[in-house]
């Protein structure tokens, strides 16, 4: 059996704080919230009034879309090629003829999402049909709306002919399709692998977390106050869309086409808790979330005091205290402390693409050896502050951080959990 080495050789982001990784970056370090008051979701008289919408409204992405077609596409879609384009494109590989009938086995996809299809569902197919006027969809619909509608796009645009699939998993579907990339190249069915997660913004999307009161409510007036991981006044989280997705690689093959590399995949690690012994649909079993965090580091061979940073993925939640409990447990620490930070606080809670946009985050901090803020914590909540050095939650951004190894994680509904472990390349 194969046991490659894995690295990261090119990324991209559409998220609501930055659209393209150099102002992504920016934005992270400088602590800049992308949450706005959005006054769609007043008007349908939701509890939540603001969230994350990527602006992807100029004259390339226009472009884009018109030459692949993707003009009328599923938002999930269109964030989801934007940022593949970009993650290809700064791994240094050049985009085949478009008719050109030699396709790339060794490179493939693995894009998820959670509600890919749903914003063109609403948006287009529902009022069509419900008026009878069916035969006006189009010929082209079905593609722009199918859950793997991202990765289809893709592979024709770039000729992706090794697997090429869609995952879902909850909130753990970004960080758990980079885990199955990492195991595909690490076992040495695949030279390159774009992965990632996708999901649209739509009212329809963000309803059933409204109605469930888990989104905040009480920031509507300051919005980009909204998202409070870890933070005692925080009241829930804020929904948001967008996209992540990067280029995974096998070390030998990056190396012989001399591509840039942002940082070593070492371990991944995906489970359930079965939703017992305190999961459910809606919370982790903390043993099995623990043991996913300790599979992953066993992979990379390490110790978990070894982590200096981890990239949480608190929400605003009553969650993120149990989440550090379990990151404290799983890790076996003590007196010395990993830094703790959460991107949500920044660019909210982006669903399907939550994962990858946030360990897009977490190789930027390993890359530029920084450590960027967690805006919104000042009045840090007293059952975390009992647990973890305060010192070590930044807010503000931090340079010359001494990183390593980050941990990312990924917790989601039914009971799932993905979990990364990444290393500064050497």
């Amino acid at each position: 059996m194969n046991n490659n080495r894995v690295v990261i050789t090119g990324i991209g982001a559409i998220s609501p704080n930055g659209s393209g990784i150099a102002e992504f970056l920016n934005s992270m370090k400088l602590g800049r919230s992308g949450i706005k008051y959005i006054s769609e979701l007043k008007d349908y008289n939701f509890f939540c009034q603001v969230g994350g919408i990527p602006d992807i409204k100029n004259k390339t992405s226009t472009k884009t879309f018109e030459e692949y077609q993707l003009t009328e596409a599923d938002l999930s879609i269109k964030y989801a090629v934007l940022a593949g384009l970009e993650a290809w494109s700064n791994a240094g590989l050049g985009i085949p003829e478009y008719f050109s009938e030699t396709p790339n086995n060794d490179a493939g996809a693995i894009i998820g999402s959670c509600f890919g299809g749903l914003e063109i569902f609403t948006r287009k197919i529902y009022p069509l049909v419900s008026s009878g006027h069916v035969k006006n969809i189009g010929s082209q619909t079905l593609e722009q709306w199918m859950m793997n509608g991202s990765v289809a796009a893709l592979s024709r645009i770039l000729a992706l002919a090794n697997q090429t699939t869609a995952n879902s998993s909850a909130c753990a579907t970004g960080t758990e399709a980079i885990a199955m990339a990492y195991d595909r190249i690490k076992d040495g069915k695949a030279k390159i692998m774009l992965a990632g997660g996708t999901d649209p913004y739509s009212p329809y999307v963000w309803a059933g977390f409204d109605s469930m009161r888990l989104l905040s409510r009480r920031f509507n007036d300051c919005p980009e106050k909204a998202s409070r991981p870890m933070s005692e006044s925080a009241n829930g989280f804020v929904p948001s869309a967008g996209a992540g997705v990067l280029v995974i690689e096998d070390l030998e093959h990056a190396l012989e086409r001399n591509a840039p590399i942002f940082a070593e995949i070492v371990g991944a690690a995906v489970n359930s808790g079965g939703q017992r012994n305190g999961g459910s649909m809606t919370a982790a079993n903390p043993k099995r979330s623990a043991e996913c965090i300790n599979d992953a580091i066993n992979q990379a061979g390490i110790n978990g005091n070894q982590i200096d940073l981890i990239c949480g993925h608190l929400t605003g939640t009553k969650a993120d205290s149990s989440e550090v409990t379990i990151w404290k447990n799983a890790l076996k620490l003590n007196n010395k402390f990993p830094y703790l930070n959460a991107p949500k606080s920044m660019i909210g809670h982006m669903i399907g693409a939550a994962g990858a946009v946030e360990t897009i985050a977490a190789v930027l901090q390993l890359h530029e050896d920084c450590v960027h803020p967690s805006i919104n914590c000042e009045d840090l909540h007293p059952e975390i502050e009992k647990i973890w050095d305060k010192n070590k939650i930044p807010q503000k951004n931090l340079h010359n951080a001494g990183l390593k190894y980050v941990a990312k994680a990924g917790f989601g509904f039914g009971d799932v959990n993905s979990c990364l472990i990444l290393k500064k390349f050497e």
